[in-house]
């Protein structure tokens, strides 16, 4: 399991090129900070262009500018950013509703404290091991400021990665005709207190030759049984046996295979 151990001190042990302040990170992260601005800049420039021509009851425009907000920091894969976007003052009102109109900015949604790409690398963090009490000091360091983070941030992603996994391992493979069949355990080191637990990889390539991801999951040590379960909730989803299976030389997938679909041909 991994742990960080803040320094008190604050002292980076990292080396002069290594620091949080180092030259480069500094110059990478103004880089960013110019090219977002500008982009905001032009996201509303544009906005306020498109309704330029119309006029209100006293003869102004109902769409301008109106300084810019309240400086706030972003989490960037660049590390911590300060953002002061452009305000839109919009005077329009919806005909229907009657509701005033409001800019919002599809590049930096008011709500938005860190970027897309760090919330996936979140799930990630979690899987090697970093256990939630570290997630902030570690990620803080790492980009510069723990602004928008904090140890339940993990949770949504995560679920929603496990949301998705299920949704994919019971979908339905009746109408999937796969000639060819891949198999491979993959031996990994994250988040696995037991060992001898490995990957199980299966994948299916159709008649037209597309390949395809048929199921990954959790086994132990390559072993028969494991391989089977795999197997027959294959064949549970409505697939019969491959022609041809290929795979290494692992005695577990060979053994499962006579058991569930004797039929098929091998090939190692």
């Amino acid at each position: 399991m991994l742990t960080v151990v803040p320094d008190p001190s604050g002292r980076d042990h990292g080396g002069d090129a290594g620091g949080p302040s180092s030259l480069i990170d500094e110059i990478v992260r103004e880089g960013a900070r110019r090219i977002l601005a500008e982009a905001l800049q032009a996201e509303v420039e544009a906005y306020i262009a498109r309704f330029a021509e119309e006029r209100n009851e006293r003869g102004r425009r109902p769409v301008v500018r109106n300084g810019s907000h309240q400086p706030r920091e972003v989490l960037t894969s660049a590390g911590a950013i300060e953002v002061r976007a452009p305000r839109v003052n919009d005077k329009r009102v919806d005909p229907e509703t009657g509701e005033r109109q409001r800019f919002s900015s599809a590049i930096l949604p008011p709500w938005c404290r860190k970027t897309p790409k760090v919330s996936k690398v979140l799930p990630l963090v979690y899987l090697h091991g970093l256990p939630t009490g570290d997630f902030v000091p570690a990620l803080g360091q790492f980009l510069g400021s723990s602004a928008g983070l904090s140890a339940p941030v993990i949770a949504k992603p995560t679920e929603q990665r496990k949301a998705e996994q299920r949704t994919f391992a019971a979908r339905d493979l009746a109408g999937v005709d796969h000639v060819y069949l891949w198999a491979d355990g993959i031996h990994v080191n994250i988040r696995l207190e037991e060992h001898k637990l490995c990957l199980l990889v299966m994948i299916g390539v159709r008649a037209d030759g597309r390949k395809e991801l048929i199921a990954p999951a959790d086994g132990y040590r390559e072993s028969t049984e494991s391989w089977a379960d795999l197997l027959r909730d294959r064949k549970r989803r409505g697939r019969g046996a491959p022609v041809l299976a290929a795979g290494d030389g692992a005695l577990g997938f060979w053994n499962a295979l006579a058991e569930v679909f004797p039929q098929a041909k091998t090939q190692r």
